[in-house]
Parts: C-alpha cells; sequence; structure tokens
C-alpha cells in the first residue's frame, strides 16, 4: 500500500496491524517500516508511536498478555490460605491455561515472548502472580523465581511446539493429496523405533498433554514446599 497523508492512530490499530503482518508473514518481517506500509503510513509517521522494533515488539507482547485475567490481590502479596499448596496449584493453572489460551489463537507471538525482554506491566503482572502463588505455598522467593519460570518455559514450549507439529501435519496432508507425491521417508525403519512407533498412534490431545504436563510440573515444584 502506498503511504498517503499522515493521520492519526491509535495504539490497538497500530498494534493489530503489526499482528496481522506477524500471522502472515512471519516474526522477520515485523518491522516500523512494513507495519507503516500496511496502515499506509510513512515510517517517519510510525516513528511518533513506536520508535523502532524493540518497542513495537514490546508493544505487542503487552497488548497479548493485556488480555489474561490476574486473580491477585491488588497489591501483589499472597493471600492467606489454609491450604498454601492447592492455593497455588490453583492460581498457577488459572495463569498457564489462561496463557496457553492466548498464545493457541496467536502462535507467532511465542516467538515475540521469547526475543522481547518481559519487563512491561503486564508481564510483570503476570509474574507477580506466579510468585505470589508459590510464595504462599511456603517456597522462598528465590525457589519461586525459578518455579515461575519453569512454568514460563512449559507454557511456551508447549505452545510452539503444538504449533510446529500442526503445521507438519497440515504439510503433509498437503502432499499426500498431491499426485505422484513420495512416500519413502527416511525414517521407514520403523521396527528400530517400535515404542515410539506404537506412541505416534494413540490419540493425544494437545489441550489434554498440556493439562498432564503442568500438573505433574506442579507436583514436583509443589513437593518442595517445606512442612507447615
Amino acid at each position: 500500500m502506498k503511504p498517503g497523508p499522515r493521520r492519526s492512530l491509535s495504539h490497538r490499530e497500530i498494534l493489530d496491524a503489526a499482528f496481522e503482518l506477524l500471522e502472515a508473514k512471519g516474526f522477520d518481517a515485523v518491522s516500523v517500516r512494513g507495519v507503516a506500509g500496511a496502515l499506509g503510513l510513512t515510517p517517519t509517521a510510525m516513528y511518533t508511536y513506536y520508535p523502532n522494533k524493540q518497542a513495537l515488539l514490546a508493544g505487542m507482547v503487552e497488548q497479548v498478555l493485556g488480555r489474561l485475567p490476574i486473580g491477585s490481590t491488588a497489591d501483589g502479596t499472597a493471600r492467606a490460605s489454609a491450604d498454601g499448596a492447592a492455593d497455588a496449584r490453583s492460581r498457577v493453572l488459572a495463569v498457564a491455561h489462561g496463557l496457553r489460551d492466548l498464545l493457541v489463537h496467536r502462535p507467532g507471538a511465542v516467538g515475540l515472548l521469547l526475543a522481547t525482554p518481559l519487563d512491561g506491566a503486564n508481564a510483570r503482572r503476570i509474574d507477580e502472580e506466579l510468585l505470589a502463588a508459590f510464595t504462599g505455598a511456603g517456597l522462598d522467593l528465590a525457589s519461586a523465581g525459578r518455579a515461575a519460570h519453569a512454568v514460563r518455559i512449559h507454557v511456551l514450549g508447549a505452545v510452539a511446539f503444538d504449533a510446529a507439529e500442526a503445521g507438519r501435519t497440515a504439510e503433509a496432508q498437503a502432499e499426500a493429496e498431491t499426485p505422484g507425491a513420495a512416500s519413502d521417508t527416511l525414517w521407514d525403519d520403523l521396527e528400530s523405533f517400535p515404542l515410539a512407533d506404537r506412541c505416534r498412534t494413540l490419540a493425544d490431545d494437545p489441550a489434554e498433554r498440556f493439562s498432564w504436563g503442568v500438573e505433574r510440573l506442579l507436583d514436583g515444584l509443589l513437593a518442595a514446599m517445606p512442612a507447615r
């Protein structure tokens, strides 16, 4: 689109255009110049809103994370609970499942979260909720920080892996529908990997697989909780 006269835009309009570019062309295509072109602006006009690519990416991260409801107290302190571990589990599961639900609809955002410092208000709000949950369960602050990191890594890794797997499945189906497509692969020696072959034939819903994984992760993390 040819840049037109300078016009007033909201940050939301700019970030929505940036996400459209992300999903259509990938992470590397997102830039101030690229978003300006999509909106019919000159790059100079875009710099009024986002002076560089890093600021644009940070804004995109904050927009995504701002959609996640958080149930911590206003001052970020841990809520009292008769069963700290049960309270921590429910709070962490709410964050983990909520974040996954956001990202499965915008898998390209995983790259943003991995490439951008998570130091915005919404990112810190999520981090504070995880830390409050784990410290409320009795973990010291250093252990709570490591536990929160493990949860974030599990969510991002699971979403990225499932997105890649879905992409490969779609490509394989397209190739199978192509006349004359080759069926032989380098991994046809299935007798060498009997367990892996049998595992691939099992129905494994991504959401259920994620839930199982985060529950087992919390089993281990909360087992480190000191006895009350």
